[in-house]
């Protein structure tokens, strides 16, 4: 039997986390919704495991994201993800191979240098005592770049790193001294009994040459089991809770389980899931723009999971979806926010009871500019112009004035105010006889897909311009004007819409590619969201995101948004701001 006393503090703190888990995770799920467990269960033994599965290769073995974001950040993630990994699964073949049983004892692997005798040979021993030390070598990189970060994070593509507190610097001292101590203890152990591989056997020769290796080995092997159960005490703790946290949450997410409006056991995963690496800080425009580094997601979930007053963070938010996008673990950040915020507006049916009802002609298509729609009525102009010029019958239910789609008291938290409003526009909707509804508010057009339910396809104008051009519907010229796009948050990251943009302004002018594009958008700063900030810092924000895409000399900015053409238009003055359908109708 193998054994030692030093596996002690390895083997209790390792039980210990594994217990804490079980009864953690089992109390998350068993509050989950009879619906939700039936969900889960549907899909448990469906392709969607595989691709959990995958995913937790790429996002939490080799941070497959954060490489996108910072080479060196990826590989200084990858290394200790996927390095850890490595030391336990090819240490366990190691041993098994050694062994010839199963059955041996879980530290066996982990202290296999201080158990095995360095003269003592088996199949293939010379291989894995070089993969082994080949991964410490590459963990221990990855400490390197950790220590680096920490003094230069600008070097590894990061302006600014997340603040810990006192607890999560005294777990990180804890993490950062396993692997050197391994690498001491095996270095020593090969200095006295020889063996090790490339790098554990010249260290041992080397440490042998001045320092009393012998009576040192031992206490090593201490130092690096107590440093390892330490760490699994502390991890429930931590922030390094996301480690086994991240793996749950990234099958549930696969299997269907989604964040709603309420704060429920999936909300709990995601708040654990947080590694707080950063990221999300330097995608933030409250923290780019006017200097807030308290608001971002990192800090608003810490506040949420450590029980602090939160109630600022809650309110002063873009939600232009760019922490979300960026975020390694794909956690719901702008639901999450939401869920804290609370439903304090009391209104009734009744309310809005002046506004009549619309006599609508029936049509297969049904157009909806929007409140934002209406303050921008060349919007309008171009949309009627181009139902007209590609032959569309369509109704516009609200030519008349309206009420609001609903999504500014749903991003409030207002939903039973929401609810009221959802309820009469829906009948009007329904009213109409559509087949398609058609929107130029990225904003209504998110609120009609996702709260509406409705029964008839509901598109964005930048997706119908492009099917009516696709279908040679319309048959616009190419001009030679010069634009860049800004693709508006809740079009592009809230709604996945980016090609159909994309390509009809392409079909009109020469556009002119940013580092901008896509995913990366900036928000115009006029977001219906925040209800913290100033319309003196809006107008800031504003201007920092005009200013970026402005630098690309463009004749035009374009964006497909009443809302941001408007944020946009009064803050520039040397170039027009226009929305897509303008460009459009203008070459047509």
């Amino acid at each position: 039997m193998y054994y030692d006393p030093f596996v002690l503090p390895f083997t209790l703190g390792l039980n210990i986390l594994l217990i804490y888990l079980a009864v953690t995770y089992f109390r998350w799920i068993r509050k989950f919704s009879r619906e939700e467990k039936r969900t889960i269960l549907r899909n448990m033994f469906s392709l969607k495991t595989l691709k959990a599965i995958r995913e937790v290769f790429l996002e939490c073995l080799v941070h497959h994201k954060i490489y996108r974001t910072s080479p060196f950040l990826g590989y200084m993630h990858m290394c200790f993800g996927l390095g850890w990994f490595l030391l336990i699964v090819i240490g366990k073949i190691e041993s098994l191979v050694y062994h010839t049983s199963l059955l041996n004892p879980p530290y066996f692997a982990i202290f296999f240098r201080f158990f095995h005798p360095a003269q003592e040979t088996f199949p293939y021993s010379d291989t894995f005592a070089f993969l082994m030390d080949l991964v410490l070598l590459m963990i221990l990189s990855g400490l390197a770049l950790a220590w680096f970060k920490r003094m230069y994070s600008k070097a590894l593509g990061m302006q600014r790193t997340t603040r810990h507190r006192p607890f999560d610097r005294l777990i990180l001292t804890v993490l950062w001294l396993i692997f050197p101590l391994r690498f001491l203890a095996e270095s020593f152990t090969s200095g006295v009994r020889g063996g090790g591989g490339f790098l554990t056997h010249h260290a041992g020769a080397f440490f042998d040459s001045f320092l009393p290796i012998e009576h040192l080995a031992y206490p090593a092997w201490w130092a690096y089991s107590s440093a390892l159960g330490l760490f699994f005490l502390l991890l429930p703790f931590s922030r390094y809770m996301h480690i086994p946290t991240e793996i749950v949450y990234i099958f549930l997410k696969n299997w269907g389980i989604q964040q709603g409006r309420q704060f429920t056991s999936i909300s709990k995963f995601q708040l654990y899931a947080c590694s707080r690496c950063g990221i999300c800080i330097d995608q933030c425009q409250l923290g780019t723009s006017l200097g807030m580094k308290d608001t971002q997601p990192v800090y608003f979930l810490k506040k949420v999971r450590h029980h602090l007053n939160h109630t600022e963070a809650d309110s002063n938010c873009l939600m232009c979806g760019r922490c979300e996008a960026a975020c390694p673990v794909d956690l719901r950040l702008n639901a999450l926010r939401l869920s804290q915020r609370q439903d304090h507006t009391h209104i009734t049916k009744n309310t809005y009871a002046y506004v009549p009802a619309p006599a609508l002609k029936t049509a297969k298509v049904a157009y909806f500019a929007g409140c934002m729609g209406q303050l921008t009525p060349n919007v309008i102009q171009s949309m009627r112009y181009l139902f007209e010029k590609a032959s569309v019958e369509y109704t516009f239910i609200d030519e008349k004035g309206g009420v609001c789609c609903g999504r500014p008291m749903l991003l409030a938290g207002n939903h039973h105010a929401a609810s009221v409003i959802i309820e009469k526009n829906k009948a009007a909707i329904v009213a109409s006889g559509a087949e398609i509804l058609v929107t130029s508010c990225p904003i209504c057009y998110k609120t009609f897909k996702e709260d509406y339910q409705l029964n008839i396809r509901v598109v964005h104008h930048s997706e119908y311009l492009e099917q009516l051009i696709s279908e040679k519907a319309l048959h616009p010229r190419q001009s030679d004007v010069k634009t860049v796009f800004h693709n508006p948050c809740e079009l592009g990251r809230g709604n996945g819409v980016y090609d159909a943009p994309e390509k009809v302004l392409q079909t009109v002018s020469q556009r002119i590619s940013t580092r901008y594009d896509g995913k990366k958008s900036l928000c115009c700063g006029g977001s219906l969201s925040n209800t913290h900030i100033s319309p003196a810092q809006r107008t800031v924000i504003s201007r920092d995101a005009l200013n970026a895409y402005l630098a690309y000399r463009p004749d035009v900015l374009v964006t497909a948004c009443p809302l941001c053409k408007k944020t946009f238009g009064k803050n520039s003055t040397e170039v027009p701001v226009k929305d897509l359908a303008e460009i459009v109708a203008e070459n047509c």
